[in-house]
């Protein structure tokens, strides 16, 4: 079992039992859209990341980039880490049909993926050393790449996300805090050319 110093929040229970088998940290459900509407449960996940940090970890889906957007706007960026799930489509066992976006949940995924996933959001896994910070990627660099601000920029966007195997719902936003996450600047100017 991995051991990470943040807090993790997740949608529902199939989820917190899928990552309780992986690590060990202190895991969060959302009860789905209940978020919205349970003040005490956005007022502990706030306390908490502001104790020991937050990794957001909702599905790939429109749900839990609505779910994971609210978060966002409650809590300080600075308490957050996000960590994204890819884009796999297909059904969890327990269920008869897949999801209306056919995408695998967090439910769904296997183990390394999420631990992949954990460790590109940069959650801080206990008795490993922190890597080094890199020059960060800019909304200027999106803007000079073409993937904001422009004609095709979603068309663009759309292209490298699924180049990278990221979710396909991603805001520019969202892509710049991907990005600046998974890859250093260099790589991502050497990516855009093939793509």
């Amino acid at each position: 079992m991995i051991c990470i110093q943040e807090a993790i929040v997740v949608e529902g229970r199939y989820d917190k039992n899928t990552l309780c088998q992986i690590v060990d940290a202190p895991i969060f459900e959302t009860g789905g859209f209940g978020i919205f509407k349970d003040k005490q449960r956005m007022a502990l996940l706030r306390q908490v990341a502001e104790k020991r940090g937050l990794i957001v970890f909702t599905d790939a889906d429109g749900a839990g980039f609505v779910i994971r957007n609210h978060i966002k706007s409650a809590i300080p960026a600075k308490f957050l880490k996000h960590a994204y799930t890819p884009d796999v489509f297909g059904k969890e066992r327990r269920k008869a049909a897949p999801g209306k976006e056919g995408k695998l949940g967090v439910e769904g995924m296997k183990p390394e993926i999420i631990l992949d996933a954990l460790r590109k959001a940069g959650a801080t896994f206990l008795g490993e050393e922190a890597a080094a910070a890199e020059d960060k990627i800019t909304k200027t660099d999106l803007f000079e790449l073409g993937l904001s601000g422009g004609p095709d920029s979603k068309t663009k966007r759309a292209a490298l996300l699924k180049a990278l195997n990221l979710p396909e719902h991603m805001s520019a936003n969202a892509l710049l805090e991907a990005l600046n996450l998974l890859y250093t600047k260099d790589e991502i100017y050497g990516l855009i050319t093939e793509v």
